[in-house]
């Protein structure tokens, strides 16, 4: 088992979250502008129809991890993988572009594990009620608030995860699983209000707010991330 000492305790891989609820929104923007801004990764855009790629913002509330309780917000991306030739969604994997988090631990563990670009922000969140709501703001101004309706109950699933990061000059990817229960799923589904922070702006250059593709809630996950592979 690989393991690694941050912050004076050792952390062991895979790292497991034993409890957490996710959500996410999974917006369509165009191809050209997600490849723009992902270009200092050297991966590439996935198009899930010919000129449209994917731009996912996902919130979490890590309740029980071996990163200790934590909320986090993230920009993602969906990638082909390295050297594919087809610029189709087979096989894709996310492309992490912005992961604030609201402690210093879980930001220093990220970091050094898996080259995840974890900084510093506040992030409330609002999961009791069948509205889940995130508001991150950043340097206090924000950056987004984000609303999802509730969807449509789906069956439990059981995911494989694929998630790719840069830092420090390299390309890492990540792999891992994922079991989610109490999930709802909806088209649209997603209210969306973008602030004045630079991220914000880049947000908004790539087109929202509009209407998502799909929204996703996870009331109860599992996850398991193993060691990062330098690609």
């Amino acid at each position: 088992m690989a393991s690694q000492l941050i912050q004076g305790r050792m952390v062991h891989l895979p790292v497991r979250v034993r409890d957490a609820t996710v959500c996410s929104a999974f917006f369509p923007v165009r191809a050209d502008a997600a490849r723009a801004v992902i270009a200092y990764s050297g991966l590439d855009a996935a198009e899930i129809l010919p000129g449209k790629a994917v731009c996912a913002l996902v919130f979490a509330d890590y309740r029980d991890s071996d990163l200790d309780a934590y909320h986090e917000f993230g920009v993602a991306f969906l990638v082909r993988p390295p050297g594919s030739e087809s610029r189709g969604p087979r096989e894709v994997g996310a492309f992490v572009h912005w992961l604030p988090v609201d402690q210093v631990f879980t930001m220093e563990a990220g970091r050094s594990l898996w080259g995840f670009p974890k900084e510093l922000a506040e992030i409330g969140l609002r999961l009791s009620s069948p509205y889940k709501r995130c508001v991150v703001r950043k340097d206090g101004r924000l950056v987004v608030d984000l609303l999802l309706r509730p969807g449509v109950p789906a069956p439990p699933a059981r995911l494989p995860l694929t998630a790719y990061t840069h830092r420090d000059g390299v390309t890492r990817r990540i792999t891992g699983r994922m079991a989610v229960h109490g999930v709802q799923a909806r088209p649209g589904g997603a209210l969306i209000r973008l602030g004045n922070h630079p991220v914000a702006k880049e947000l908004s250059e790539l087109g929202l707010p509009k209407r998502a593709l799909l929204s996703v809630t996870a009331e109860r996950t599992r996850m398991e991330w193993d060691a990062a592979v330098t690609l």
